[in-house]
């Protein structure tokens, strides 16, 4: 991922917290859980196992989320944009969906397409 303003501000030492994720979304933690399709108790685990799952996710959703800030004018409403908009590409289904499957590339793809002035 790059290194933004947005990333500086939700990592810390140890990766994105998501303390800092939620307040800078302006989301609960446990409503964060939900979005990246973990369970609501799995980002205040601080279990090394879980942990590794758990920081992937939500570097996915950070790189896309850091990529539409400026497009969308605050993170909050990039975060509004990656759990709501319908992608036509992949059968309407959002950028959240698209990630919980595993399929952040296909996403960032999406966006290099629009950047390059290509269709949605």
């Amino acid at each position: 991922m790059r290194n933004s303003a947005f990333l500086r501000e939700v990592s810390d030492q140890h990766g994105i917290s998501s303390r800092r994720l939620a307040a800078a979304l302006k989301t609960t933690k446990s409503g964060l859980a939900i979005v990246v399709g973990l369970s609501p108790d799995a980002l205040a685990n601080a279990a090394p196992i879980g942990r590794v799952a758990t920081q992937s996710r939500l570097n996915e959703m950070c790189g896309i989320i850091d990529r539409l800030i400026l497009w969308a004018g605050s993170a909050p409403a990039a975060y509004d944009w990656y759990r709501s908009r319908t992608l036509p590409s992949f059968g309407d289904a959002t950028a959240d969906e698209l990630v919980r499957q595993g399929w952040s590339s296909k996403v960032h793809a999406y966006l290099d397409r629009l950047i390059d002035g290509g269709f949605a």
